[in-house]
């Protein structure tokens, strides 16, 4: 039987697979498993700006409340709000209704733990074993739970983020993309109030639109934006806002590569990269790992996945890692990615070097990377597969000491990720044409996609 839960909570068509009534089985479950760990009867929950979104965090709070506990509803706030809130007060857990970069028709859900990460596993897998349970017994009068909808909360959180730039960004000028999502109030009214011109588009979310225009995975719009408005920096949300991702004054891609690497090499300069590592993913480009390499920063790979990331951080102390998609996490502020919290680190950094993003843009240059993703008969069974083994090991000859190969299945798709990367894009193609017509020839299948991911996001 297929989890309910997956990498990042549980998403579907809202009242298609989402329904209310799952929503609602969802927070009673998660109630009573904080209730059963002896955890304070309280949960925070956010959301986007999805039409369903409203529908689905009503009936989540009613499952909460019908459990005996008190749902603090937010409204409309980005992950890292809810990540923060839930760990500066006395919280079981934290939900946030969202389905990130999905369109909008999708909705999620996703919980928190009281620390601020996701919540654990076991956690996931007791509260969808006992979504049938009901409470023995029902809370009833004074023991029913309170439905509490309060934004002091949300307050304090951008007091906080306010607080992360002691030396405000007067003089930037910010090109802001909220993808008419959860960012699109707080972004805005935050650089505002820290000193910087704002010129914002993607903030007027009317349900429908949010992820469809622009936003961080649609960086084309941010980088015209900046370009046109003659912007210092240009910064892009996703719809849940936990990722950002920027453009420099001449629409040039700054993905999370980049962002880490300025960032890495200010906090360097200073002395405060303690210890001197960056945690990426596979995907990470070998053009920044060679750059923090000859900067004396330690560059370690995780599986694609934030949570990987997180993990690895935790394991080694480190103060930064991330995804070319823009998910960063800075473990001294949150356990979870942040948009807003990566964009003040990045103004931050600017703004005390006195450079542009312009000026940092150079400070390394990517290696060629190509993704092709081959649409397959069957994925079984392919790294016995003759054909394959002898072109990837060729494959491995011809990269060694100038690239890398990555070749993955997908995890939801009858698809394999063919990722390779070298110092030189004739050998990049080279390679990557071979694997793939060994990968097709025993397999079956054809090539789905081809992307060049030197200066783009990722996987």
């Amino acid at each position: 039987m297929k989890r309910l839960f997956g990498t990042d909570g549980v998403r579907g068509v809202a009242n298609e697979t989402l329904t209310p009534e799952l929503a609602f089985q969802i927070g009673r479950a998660a109630a009573m498993w904080a209730r059963g760990q002896g955890l304070p009867r309280r949960v925070a929950i956010g959301r986007d700006t999805r039409r369903s979104g409203p529908m689905i965090g009503a009936a989540l709070a009613s499952g909460v409340c019908s459990a005996g506990a008190e749902a603090l509803v937010l409204g409309v706030v980005p992950t890292g709000a809810v990540s923060a809130i839930v760990r500066g007060a006395e919280f079981a857990l934290g939900a946030v209704v969202s389905a990130s970069h999905n369109p909008a028709p999708d909705n999620g859900i996703k919980l928190m733990a009281a620390d601020g990460r996701k919540l654990s596993t076991e956690a996931e897998q007791w509260v969808e074993a006992n979504l049938e349970t009901i409470p023995d017994p029902r809370p009833t009068g004074a023991e029913v739970g309170r439905l509490v909808q309060d934004r002091s909360e949300v307050t304090g959180y951008t007091d906080w983020l306010a607080s992360l730039v002691p030396e405000g960004l007067e003089g930037l000028t910010v090109a802001v993309d909220a993808g008419n999502g959860a960012a699109y109030e707080l972004a805005p009214a935050l650089f505002e109030r820290l000193g910087a011109r704002v010129v914002a588009v993607g903030t007027d979310p009317d349900g429908m639109n949010i992820n469809a225009e622009g936003g961080a995975t649609k960086p084309d719009t941010i980088q015209r934006v900046t370009q046109e408005t003659g912007a210092t920096i240009g910064v892009a949300f996703d719809g849940d806002a936990d990722r950002a991702v920027f453009s420099d004054a001449q629409g040039r891609l700054i993905n999370g590569d980049r962002t880490m690497a300025i960032w890495c090499a200010h906090w360097r300069r200073h002395g405060r990269l303690d210890p001197a590592l960056v945690v990426g993913t596979v995907m990470t480009n070998g053009g920044f790992e060679r750059y923090m390499r000859e900067s004396g920063v330690e560059v370690e790979r995780t599986d694609v996945g934030d949570k990987y990331v997180s993990a690895r951080l935790t394991e080694r102390g480190g103060r930064i890692g991330g995804e070319q998609s823009g998910h960063i996490i800075f473990p001294d502020h949150l356990p979870t990615g942040d948009g807003l919290v990566t964009a003040l680190e990045v103004l931050r950094v600017l703004k005390r070097d006195g450079r542009t993003a312009e000026d940092c843009f150079g400070d390394y240059e990517s290696w060629p990377q190509l993704l092709v993703n081959v649409a397959v008969g069957s994925k079984e069974g392919w790294q016995e597969r003759p054909g394959l083994a002898g072109a990837l090991s060729e494959a491995e000859s011809a990269l060694a000491g100038r690239g890398r190969l990555n070749v993955r299945p997908s995890g939801t798709q009858p698809m394999m990720r063919v990722m390779v990367e070298a110092d030189d894009e004739a050998l990049r193609d080279r390679v990557a044409d071979s694997v793939v017509a060994a990968m097709i020839g025993d397999l079956g299948g054809e090539v789905y996609s081809r992307v060049d991911l030197t200066y783009a996001l990722g996987d």
